[in-house]
């Protein structure tokens, strides 16, 4: 995520310049991998970048409905490919999401399966 600051300053001859300061935050969102109905390989890929390139401490694979079992895919073959960098299996939420479509009342499972880097 960029964020972007805008002020506006007096430049040399006198005239008002608009100045732009852009910083890096770290989005809370970055690593978190959504598992849909793309190929698996992709979101393996996804979770070890971000353990491997992004040095992240903790990875989030959210997952809906029919891609539950995707998800519990990708956490456990990158569990295994991560394990000699002391990835594991932090923390497994399930919900259930209601909500309401043409009238009837409709439940989807969620879940959530943090993997984390023991230090």
């Amino acid at each position: 995520m960029v964020d972007e600051i805008t002020s506006k300053e007096k430049g040399e001859n006198g005239d008002l310049e608009e100045k732009r300061e852009v910083s890096k935050k770290q989005n809370l969102n970055d690593n978190v991998v959504f598992v849909g109905s793309k190929p698996l390989v992709n979101y393996i890929k996804a979770v070890i970048t971000q353990f491997t390139r992004k040095d992240a401490p903790e990875v989030i694979i959210k997952s809906r409905g029919k891609f539950i079992s995707k998800a519990v895919d990708v956490a456990e073959v990158s569990r295994r490919t991560l394990e000699a960098k002391g990835v594991k299996v932090k923390e497994i939420t399930i919900a259930s999401e209601s909500f309401e479509v043409e009238g009837r009342r409709t439940n989807i499972s969620t879940m959530d399966i943090v993997l984390s880097r023991e230090v």
